[in-house]
């Protein structure tokens, strides 16, 4: 029973971490182009190097 009294805050303050580093994540726009990235990789980029 007092293992509780310490693991429930410790879920607790993991699980606002990680909604806080999930609405971060939105402020700074990680999600913005979610096509960007497979269409560059299609791209030809065989061009020699000088």
């Amino acid at each position: 029973m007092t293992m509780l009294v310490v693991l429930i805050p410790v879920a607790l303050g993991l699980g606002a971490l990680g909604l806080g580093a999930f609405l971060w994540s939105l402020k700074s726009g990680q999600y913005e182009d979610l096509d960007g990235a497979a269409v560059r990789i299609l791209g030809d980029d065989d061009a020699p190097r000088k």
